[in-house]
């Protein structure tokens, strides 16, 4: 099933706490985006290629006309809030909670990983335009990184 010209589902996700709910399609609506999916918070290619190239090139996709960038993971809220920080995404990158992937599953990007506990996110990108996903750059073995990375997403801008 291709996800493009689909639209996101209406799910809640959660930032920074479990307090702190956010409905994926409110954070999308009206608005041109990028959305990440990781297979983990702090897992060294999710936390040194995939997110940074989208951190450093905040300026970049806002320039674009682009108002979001949003990236989903499979950790609890605490943990993804941690992993924010560390990265010093706030205020750039919304880093979004899907403790129990149900968010994740929607989207058919679900993959078993068991060396990470279970049940994660593939890895990909995503353009999104008011809740319609326009292009998707899922990686072939989900995991890797090469075609979800910044360099090259940002050339489909």
């Amino acid at each position: 099933m291709s996800l493009e010209g689909s639209q996101l589902p209406n799910s809640v996700l959660y930032e920074d706490s479990p307090a702190n709910k956010v409905n994926i399609r409110d954070l999308f609506a009206g608005k041109k985006g990028i959305l990440l999916g990781v297979p983990g918070a702090f897992t060294p290619t999710c936390s040194n290629s995939h997110l940074p190239g989208f951190i450093k090139n905040f300026d970049t996709v806002k320039s674009k006309g682009y108002d979001v960038i949003a990236c989903v993971t499979v950790n609890d809220a605490f943990v993804a809030g941690a992993w924010a920080k560390d990265r010093q995404a706030e205020g750039k990158v919304h880093i979004l909670a899907d403790p129990q992937a149900e968010f994740t599953k929607a989207i058919n990007m679900d993959k078993d990983l068991a060396v990470l506990g279970g049940v994660r996110s593939k890895r990909y990108t995503m353009i999104v335009e008011d809740n319609m996903v326009k292009k998707v750059f899922e990686e072939p073995d989900g995991t890797g990184a090469s075609c979800s990375l910044a360099d090259n997403v940002l050339k489909n801008l």
